[in-house]
């Protein structure tokens, strides 16, 4: 019997080095049928550094660089792809050298929903390369894609779907993230146009990936917001909030047809539950509901103390990209989806 152990291997190179990257190297490296020939980083201060320094592992042999032809001489099968900006230009070099790319970026979710500008650069350099390239990770990506859509495979009716994300900040102890980016702690009666714009681009694509691949006829996207506020001046570990200000958040990606929503994403972020409304506060996971004629209620806990929180929340996101390399290589050339790749199934040990 050939087990999965005794199929092909591929040639990795991980791409970016921050908090998602150094997880997805250090998972790549563990992989039995990956094998990491290089690193890319941003910073000339890690150029040279070996990979195994860069994820907290032994001296792996390789080195870091900053520079794309370093990698592109390395011949790699797949590069991890995990920065915090897209640059086209180098996303279409790798695959037009026959690269296939896997990335923690909500840019090639679903291709009908991209710039088609970049859609057409970047399915003209996979048609070059022979190469694929799929976007994953766990929110989007598992939460959004892969679980609805076995979850759906229990329906002939699907009337509405909501996914709901929480996350309990109050031990998150993050100032400038939680106070300067999202505005915990603030007097805000709105939510600022640009980030409402940046979450419908994140999760907008993905849920309609899903709506498309079950055939849901939906007609547009929603997002909307609304905050919660503490009744009393509470600590939490990133700082104190003031009486009247900002503790809890709430956004709502939805697809809608005929004015009622079909498709739901619900992300609810709070830093205290004593809060002047009546909110469904869960703990940090995933809650959904599908509303069909085979009614589902499942709930997703991350069963994770505080104190380990950051040393584990990463591996949500980057084991997701991690296992999917060997079906990404395997599949045809082009932007693959979470509906066109077979399910992805780890290779463990």
């Amino acid at each position: 019997m050939t087990g999965a152990r005794d199929k092909p291997s591929y040639r990795v190179v991980q791409w970016a080095t921050g908090t998602i990257g150094s997880r997805t190297l250090r998972a790549a490296v563990e992989h039995p049928r990956l094998d990491v020939v290089g690193v890319f980083a941003h910073s000339p201060a890690k150029r040279g550094r070996d990979a195994g320094e860069l994820c907290g592992l032994p001296p792996l042999g390789v080195r870091a660089t900053t520079e794309l032809d370093d990698v592109l001489r390395l011949e790699p099968d797949c590069v991890l792809y995990t920065p915090r900006e897209l640059d086209a230009d180098t996303v279409c070099a790798l695959l037009a050298a026959g690269t296939n790319v896997v990335a923690t970026r909500t840019d090639f979710h679903h291709p009908a929903a991209m710039d088609q500008s970049l859609r057409r650069r970047v399915e003209a350099a996979c048609e070059q390369g022979g190469a694929s390239i799929h976007s994953t990770g766990s929110s989007p990506g598992f939460v959004t894609e892969a679980l609805p859509l076995v979850l759906a495979s229990l329906q002939r009716r699907l009337d509405a779907l909501l996914i709901e994300e929480f996350a309990d900040l109050s031990r998150r102890d993050s100032p400038g993230l939680l106070f300067d980016v999202m505005g915990f702690g603030g007097r805000d009666e709105s939510f600022d146009d640009g980030r409402l714009s940046a979450l419908r681009a994140s999760f907008g694509p993905s849920l309609r990936l899903v709506a498309d691949t079950l055939g849901l006829a939906v007609e547009q996207a929603e997002v909307y917001g609304e905050f919660a506020r503490t009744p009393r001046r509470t600590a939490v570990a990133a700082g104190v909030l003031e009486a009247g200000t900002v503790a809890a958040q709430r956004v709502t990606v939805a697809w809608t047809r005929a004015g009622r929503a079909v498709l739901r994403f619900r992300a609810t972020w709070y830093c205290t539950t004593e809060l002047d409304r009546s909110w469904d506060l869960r703990d940090t996971g995933w809650r959904l509901t599908v509303d069909g004629d085979a009614p589902l209620d499942v709930a997703v806990r991350f069963p994770v103390a505080a104190e380990n929180a950051a040393a584990v929340y990463p591996s949500y996101t980057a084991n997701r990209a991690v296992n999917a390399v060997p079906p990404v290589c395997e599949a045809p050339s082009g932007i693959r989806t979470t509906a066109d790749l077979p399910q992805v199934v780890p290779v463990l040990g």
